[in-house]
Formats: structure tokens, sequence, C-alpha cells
């Protein structure tokens, strides 16, 4: 009996200690369910953020965008502050860098972009933010480089021709008829401004950096090559052999004589428009001329938007972004007669019914985006300078092709 007591005893204490042991762990078990909880209620309660938008675009459309970033602040419980700014690149540098600078960068002209991401200012857009063949081709291209994207296009804009309808009828589908049409009623524009001028160069197979497919390069400039010299040499006779203008011509001059009627062709951007409607012009707007056949290729901005890389609320920043620019296509063409840049909204009768900045856009549709690389901002000033010399005669087309190439490059390399 004894024996058997014994063993009895031994099994109630093994017992007894394994069901301490299992309450033990499922005492755990619940702790660690408790602890998760926990957590998944901290994350619900998180604490809002505030977000700084800060924006190159008028005060008009700063409002506009502040409206609709509240409506996402109200879905979000965050807080949006939307703050007009014209600082320059050292200046966004200089606050993204100490921690003031803004969330989000909306509304700037992509060809400063180059700048800021080689600074390594801007963050890469993630998967989902946006569908890019819901954009305009041209638009993805000015925000990329090596194939990534670092900002999203919000709006395009590009240049086209006016015509007062006083004076034209049906607008010059052709080269041959915008010169003969501008020796009747005029035809002028800032005619020295590289920005404008490029069209001309470009009908005929110049271009600044010669796109590869996977980025501009640098090392190859074609604004000297037969064709950027063929239309260098049209551009001359706009001035020297038709006399349409005088060769130190500027945007104001051009503008107010077609404003005045003096003039019955001139060649700008939607910024005009307004103005123009204002003091009761008659005109319309038309795309540029083809030449031997095929459209005009205009330069073309496009109105981008970025988040800072130096962002503490990347998560939150992207989801803004991405609400903006599902929100403000239709807004900014109303407010401040930006084009847009989704398919979708260039379809939307208000727009294609908009005859003016529909001309626009489909001049937009043969553009080609401004380079985006930082070794841009060594073209503007000699190839103003070989337009002027080319306008007065004072340099022939040839030298100054080949001299303009040449100051770009050193440009270039005092960069590296």
């Amino acid at each position: 009996m004894k024996k058997y007591s014994k063993i009895l005893a031994l099994l109630t204490a093994m017992v007894f200690v394994l069901s301490i042991a299992l309450t033990g762990c499922g005492g755990g078990s619940k702790t660690s369910e408790s602890q998760s909880s926990q957590t998944q209620t901290a994350e619900q309660k998180k604490e809002p953020v505030e977000l700084i938008v800060w924006s190159h675009l008028t005060d008009p459309e700063i409002a506009k965008v502040q409206e609709i970033a509240n409506k996402w602040a109200e879905q979000t419980g965050n807080k949006v502050k939307v703050l007009a700014d014209q600082s320059d690149f050292q200046a966004f540098a200089t606050a993204a860098q100490s921690g003031k600078g803004p969330d989000i960068m909306f509304g700037l002209p992509h060809d400063n972009l180059g700048t800021f991401q080689k600074a390594g200012l801007l963050a890469e857009v993630p998967e989902g933010v946006i569908n890019k063949d819901d954009y305009v081709p041209m638009s993805i291209s000015a925000v990329s480089y090596d194939g990534k994207m670092y900002a999203v296009p919000i709006a395009m804009e590009t240049y086209a021709l006016f015509y007062n309808t006083d004076k034209v009828k049906t607008p010059p589908a052709t080269l041959d008829d915008l010169i003969k049409l501008g020796k009747e009623v005029g035809f002028q524009y800032d005619v020295n401004n590289f920005y404008f001028s490029f069209a001309f160069i470009a009908a005929y197979g110049g271009y600044v950096f010669k796109d590869t497919g996977g980025g501009l390069d640098p090392n190859d400039i074609g604004l000297n090559n037969e064709g950027a010299k063929k239309g260098l040499e049209l551009i001359k006779d706009f001035v020297q052999k038709y006399k349409f203008m005088p060769p130190d011509i500027n945007y104001d001059m051009a503008k107010g004589n077609f404003q005045s009627g003096k003039i019955g062709l001139y060649i700008s951007g939607p910024w005009d428009v307004d103005g123009f409607k204002k003091a009761n012009v008659p005109f319309k707007v038309a795309p540029l001329p083809e030449i031997d056949g095929k459209p005009t290729p205009s330069f073309a901005g496009v109105q981008a938007a970025f988040v800072s890389a130096n962002s503490k609320h990347q998560k939150e920043a992207w989801d803004l972004m991405k609400y903006l620019v599902e929100n403000t296509g239709l807004p900014l063409f109303e407010t401040g007669n930006r084009i847009p840049v989704i398919k979708s909204l260039l379809d939307n009768p208000e727009v294609k019914g908009n005859e003016i900045l529909s001309a626009f856009a489909e001049q937009a549709q043969h553009a080609i985006p401004m380079p985006n690389i930082p070794q841009m901002s060594q073209v503007w000033t000699p190839a103003g300078n070989a337009l002027q010399l080319i306008t007065s005669g004072k340099v022939p087309v040839d030298k100054a092709a080949d001299d303009m190439v040449k100051q770009i490059k050193q440009g270039i390399a005092t960069m590296q």
C-alpha cells in the first residue's frame, strides 16, 4: 500500500506542477494579446501631424489648394498649411536641411528639379501614388531621372500662336502661311528668348541634350548640328529678311504690340490670356504652324509637386500628395488657366469646351519638356547671347551656333 501511496503522491505533485506551468503559459499569452491590443490602440490614437506645403503658384491658386487640403485634413484628423513661396533653390535647401523646410512643394517648374534631385532633396515617388498611364507621357518624362520619378506632374504649359480675329480669319497652318500672313498683319514674339525660339530650332532636328531613352546626355549637345543651324537661319530671317520685328524686341514690346492691335500674330503662353481678355483684345489661339509637314515642337513646362526627402512625415505627406493630385486638376484649370496633365481631364467637357486653352493643350501634345538636369542652367545665357548676335546680323549663324555650344560645354565643365 505504501508503494502505491508514494506513486499516487508523486503523480499528484506532477499534475500540480504541470497545472502551474500551463497557467503561466496561459497568462503569458493573455499578456501578449493585451500588449498587442494596446499597441494597436496607440497606433489608432496616433497624434495628428501638421504638414507644411510651399507653393510657387499664384495666390488664388494657393487658396484653392488650401481649400482642398483642408478636406483631406478633416478626413484624416491632421492639419495642413499651404504657404506662398518664391525662394530659390539655396533657400529651400537651407530650410530643408535645418528642419524648417516644408513637407511638400506643390507647384514648381519641373526644370528646377534637377538641382534639387542632385542635392538629395527629393523623395522618390512611391508606387500607388499615381498611375503613369493616366498622364500625358511628356509630363512623366519631365519629372523623371534615370527611369525613376522624383515628383508628380500637376499641370503643363507651353506657348502657341495668338491671332487677332479682326485681322486673321484662319490661323496659318504652315510656315509658308505664317510668313505670308506675317507680311500682311505683322508677326512678333520675344525672339531672343531661347525658350520661345527653341521651337524653330527643334523643328529642323536641333536639340539641347540628346535623349538616350534612359535620360539626357549633357555631353551630346545638338544646338549646332545641321538642323539647329537651319532653324537659326529662319529665326534670323524673321528679323533681317522679313523685318517682322526689330532685333532688340523683347517680351513686353511684342505683347504690347499685339494687345494694341499693331500686329495680328504673336507667340506666347496661357499667362497672357487673362490680360488680353481684360483689354478686350479680339483673339484666339492656334497650335504653331507645321514645318516640313510636321508639328512644330515647342518647349513645355510642367508644374510639379514633390515631397521633401527631409520631411519627418513621409507617409502622411504622400497620402496628402495623392489626394491633391487627384482633386486639384480641374480647380487649377478654372482658377489659374493650368492645362491638366491627366488625360481624362483633357477630355472633360469644361476643358475641351475652352477653345483657347484647348489650343494650348493641343500644342502641348507635340511639346518637348525643358531639360530637367542641372546642366540646363548653363544653356540659357549662351543661347540668349547667340540669338542676339544672330538676329542683329553681327555674327554668321555657323559661328554663333558653334560658339554657343562651346560656351555651354565650358559652363558644364565648371560644374563638375
